[in-house]
C-alpha cells in the first residue's frame, strides 16, 4: 500500500515468471499473451500478439534511449543548464514506444508537456531534443520551446496548457476524416487533465462524427501531486467517455500497450470512431524536477514500482528468459545508446543560444489573410 492507502501497481507474478509468456515459434515469429484487459462498451481485444526479435530489440533500444536521455536531462537541470520546467518521462516509456509501434509515420500524435519520449519516437534525434531542453538554436524548436514545446511532422507537440490539446487532437482527426486520408490521431493526456471540461466536449464530437481518434490516458496515478483517489470520485478513466468505448491496460507492459493500440487504431481506421485507453503507468520522478515527488508518496512505493514493474527491465527479462537474445546483445545496445547521449550532451553544451535577431522569427507569418465575409479577404487573390 502507498501512503494514502493506494495499492501499488505490480505484476501478478515475478518478472522472470512473466517472461515465460514470450514463446519463440516458427519462421522467427514470437508469441506473447498480454495481461487481461478490462473493457467498456466493446469486446476485449485478443490477448495474443505476435512479434519478432527485431521488433522486441527495437522496442528495448527506444525505451532505453528515452531513459538515458531523461537521466541526462535530470543531471543538466541540476547543473542549471536547463531552465524553467522539466517533466521527465522515466517510468512511462512503454506507453510512447508501444503507441508508435501501432501507428504509421503518416498518422498523427499529440501529447501534453511530458513529451520528450513522444518527440523521440516520432523521429527526432537525441541531439535535437537535448539541445532544445537546453534552449539552443540547434534544438527542434530552435531553442524557443524548451522541454514542453517540441514538434515533428505529424507530432503536434508538446502542449503546456493542461487538457487544452485534446480538442486540438480531435480537430486533427476531423481533418483526417474530412480529407478521407484513412489516418488516425493519437491524443495522449494525463490523469490530471482527465477532469478538464473540454475533454468531454471533444469526446462528444468524436463520438457523434465517428472520428478516427484514440484517446490515451497516461494514468501515472498522481497528476501534479494528488493521488487519483483524492482527485476523482470514480477513480477509473477508461469509462469517462460514457458512450465512448474504453480499455484499461497495463501501461508498464509494452506489448500490452501495442496490442491494445492495434485494436483501437484499426477500429478508428475502419470508421468505428474513438476509443479511450487508460494506460496504468507510473512516473519515477516528481511531476516536474521542482517537485521531489516524496510528499504524497513514499520512497518505498517508488522503489517497489521500479523493482516489480519497470517497463525496460521487464522487457529485457522476458527476452533473456526466452533466450531470444543474449546479455552481450543488450550490452551492445546500451553502449551505443550511452555514446549517442554523451555526444548529444557535448553538442548541446557547445551550441549557441538564440540571438536577439531570433526574437521575432517563427512567430507571425506576414500578410496573413483572415477568413471573413468578403471573398477578397478570405484568400490570396490570384
Amino acid at each position: 500500500m502507498g501512503r494514502h492507502g493506494r495499492r501499488v501497481l505490480s505484476q501478478s507474478t515475478a518478472v522472470a515468471a512473466e517472461a515465460s509468456k514470450l514463446v519463440p515459434g516458427e519462421n522467427g515469429v514470437i508469441h506473447y499473451t498480454t495481461p487481461e484487459v478490462v473493457t467498456h462498451l466493446c469486446e476485449a481485444p485478443s490477448r495474443e500478439i505476435e512479434t519478432t526479435k527485431e521488433q522486441l530489440m527495437e522496442m528495448y533500444h527506444q525505451m532505453y534511449t528515452i531513459r538515458r536521455m531523461e537521466t541526462l536531462c535530470d543531471s543538466l537541470y541540476k547543473q542549471r543548464l536547463i531552465k524553467g520546467f522539466l517533466h521527465l518521462y522515466s517510468g512511462q516509456e512503454a506507453v510512447a514506444v508501444g503507441i508508435e509501434h501501432a501507428i504509421t509515420p503518416e498518422d498523427a500524435a499529440i501529447s501534453a508537456y511530458r513529451c520528450h519520449g513522444f518527440q523521440y519516437v516520432r523521429g527526432d534525434s537525441v541531439e535535437s531534443i537535448i539541445a532544445e531542453v537546453c534552449g539552443k538554436v540547434t534544438g527542434c524548436s530552435k531553442g524557443k520551446g524548451g522541454s514542453m514545446h517540441m514538434y515533428r511532422p505529424n507530432f503536434l507537440g508538446g502542449n503546456g496548457i493542461v487538457g487544452a490539446h485534446v480538442p486540438v487532437g480531435t480537430g486533427v482527426a476531423f481533418a483526417q476524416k474530412y480529407n478521407q486520408t484513412k489516418n488516425v490521431t493519437v491524443c495522449a493526456y494525463g490523469d490530471g487533465a482527465a477532469n478538464q471540461g473540454q475533454l468531454f466536449e471533444a469526446f462528444n464530437m468524436a463520438a457523434l462524427w465517428k472520428l478516427p481518434v484514440v484517446y490515451v490516458v497516461e494514468n501515472n496515478m498522481y497528476a501534479m501531486g494528488t493521488s487519483t483517489e483524492r482527485s476523482y470520485a470514480g477513480n477509473v478513466y477508461y469509462t469517462r467517455g460514457d458512450y465512448v468505448p474504453g480499455l484499461l491496460v497495463d501501461g508498464m507492459d509494452i506489448l500490452a500497450v501495442k496490442r491494445s493500440m492495434d485494436f483501437a487504431v484499426q477500429n478508428a481506421r475502419d470508421g468505428m470512431g474513438p476509443t479511450i485507453i487508460e494506460m496504468k503507468t507510473y512516473r519515477y520522478s516528481g511531476h516536474s524536477l521542482s517537485d521531489p515527488g516524496t510528499s504524497y508518496r513514499t520512497r518505498d512505493e517508488v522503489k517497489a514500482m521500479r523493482d516489480s514493474s519497470d517497463p525496460i527491465q521487464g522487457l529485457k527479462a522476458k527476452i533473456l528468459h526466452a533466450e531470444i537474445a543474449t546479455e552481450d546483445e543488450f550490452k551492445a545496445i546500451e553502449k551505443e545508446v550511452r555514446g549517442v547521449v554523451q555526444a548529444a550532451e557535448k553538442s548541446a553544451r557547445e551550441a549557441p543560444d538564440p540571438g536577439p535577431e531570433d526574437l521575432w522569427t517563427h512567430i507571425l507569418k506576414e500578410d496573413t489573410y483572415a477568413r471573413g465575409v468578403e471573398l477578397q479577404n478570405s484568400h490570396y487573390p490570384e
